[in-house]
């Protein structure tokens, strides 16, 4: 184990166990569903246009994310943008309580401010994973961080049901009628979020920085920092092949997240109560998939973790499409539960394998541009084929998405990028 004490582990861990909330809820299970079906006029319209804000969202993160990150290392600021980003995304969650019935463009700002600053903070979290963990453990530290972070979603979501949704009579004063019961879950992920992100940012060190540069020379310097990296990237080839495999089939998981819980809710007519229900299965198989799989990551390495995640994932999306059996499509979901987890934390690992040390901030900055760059393809894609064709039609879209990056990821080789890692780190 790198020389980080499990205190710091646990307490970065458990920042993926305060930001899942927002996922589970607000992006995949609950503010999603209710958007499309009491904010927006009608399912398909909705559909559409929370489609047009995941995608505008995905587009200011690619172009943000590099240059930040690049920031962030040379101005050992990566702790100051992880909590301004937090903050942020708290402030906007809270904000998604307030819109009500015909307020899309309200709602649908205060979800892209919201999911922004998310995917920002993502950046400067994720860029702790090299500095905690060694080559040997780095697939068990990604995964069990991922794991936590289902839980997280899990109880936060079970929280939200028993609590909110599922009283005849709503807490504090909420307006059933109005829908306040169900939007009132926007200000529990604030919370959420916000308490259990603290011990981030109490027992995770960072290295102090010298003579951090002014805000002009920082600005300067990361914009000639990201122009070298655009050119040494094309010459590391595995980690370029990783990135641009991941630009495609993170696309694909995506979709998935911010639309099964439309898909479910429109194709299958899942009601609130079954949207928890199916929430809460979810999360407890993508939470034991991510542990279980960090695990075999260690063992035969990210990159065929990652192949077993998509070949899993590509049978799972042609269930959903095709079946007309309720049944059918909960096993589809189990199995997208199971294998979402690994994927994303597999890949996670992977990129922290093949990072040269001193970097992690401005890499994973790319990180999040190849998982963003073109996110925006698979929501738009399915927000079109949806209102064309109908939700089958729409969701379809992923199958691609995964095919085509199993087959980019077979160029990458793992071994060979680790040692051109360690070769550019010696060389300083």
């Amino acid at each position: 184990m790198a020389q980080s004490s499990r205190r710091e582990i646990f307490s970065w861990s458990l920042y993926d166990f305060a930001n899942s909330a927002f996922t589970t809820l607000v992006v995949t299970f609950i503010y999603a569903s209710y958007f499309t079906e009491a904010i927006a006029s009608d399912s398909d319209t909705g559909t559409a246009q929370w489609s047009m804000a995941v995608g505008l969202s995905a587009i200011i993160v690619a172009v943000c994310s590099p240059f930040l990150g690049a920031m962030a290392d040379k101005g050992g600021l990566r702790r100051r943008y992880l909590l301004t980003a937090t903050v942020v995304c708290v402030g906007g969650s809270v904000l998604l309580y307030f819109p009500v019935p015909g307020q899309v463009l309200f709602a649908l700002s205060a979800f892209v401010i919201a999911n922004v600053a998310f995917e920002m903070a993502n950046v400067f979290y994720n860029a702790y994973l090299p500095d905690l963990a060694t080559p040997e453990n780095i697939g068990r530290i990604s995964g069990s961080g991922w794991a936590l972070g289902y839980v997280g979603g899990l109880l936060c979501l079970m929280m939200g049901f028993y609590v909110f949704v599922a009283p005849e009579q709503a807490p504090f004063g909420l307006d059933k009628e109005a829908g306040e019961h169900i939007r009132a879950t926007s200000l529990l992920v604030a919370g959420w979020f916000a308490l259990f992100s603290i011990p981030m940012f109490l027992w995770v060190r960072d290295e102090p920085v010298e003579n951090r540069p002014s805000s002009l020379e920082l600005f300067k310097g990361a914009a000639q920092e990201i122009k070298s990296t655009f050119a040494q990237i094309r010459t590391l080839k595995n980690l370029f092949w990783l990135l641009l495999a991941r630009l495609v089939y993170n696309d694909g998981i995506v979709t998935i997240f911010a639309f099964g819980a439309i898909y479910a809710t429109g194709t299958f007519g899942f009601e609130t109560e079954d949207m928890f229900l199916f929430g809460i299965v979810l999360n407890v198989a993508a939470g034991a998939g991510a542990w279980l799989f960090g695990f075999v990551d260690d063992k035969v390495g990210g990159r065929s973790t990652i192949f077993m995640s998509l070949a899993g994932l590509i049978v799972a999306a042609i269930l959903a499409v095709v079946t007309e059996s309720p049944s059918v499509f909960w096993a589809s979901a189990v199995l997208v539960g199971l294998l979402a987890g690994p994927n994303q934390a597999a890949s996670r690992s992977l990129m922290g394998r093949f990072i040269p040390d001193g970097r992690e901030n401005e890499f994973f900055g790319f990180y999040a541009f190849s998982g963003k760059a073109t996110a925006f393809a698979g929501p738009l894609a399915l927000g079109a084929l949806t209102a064309a064709y109908g939700q089958r039609a729409g969701v379809s879209v992923v199958i691609l998405f995964f095919i085509v990056g199993a087959v980019l990821l077979a160029k990458v080789n793992e071994q060979e990028g680790m040692e051109t890692a360690k070769a550019l780190a010696a060389e300083g």
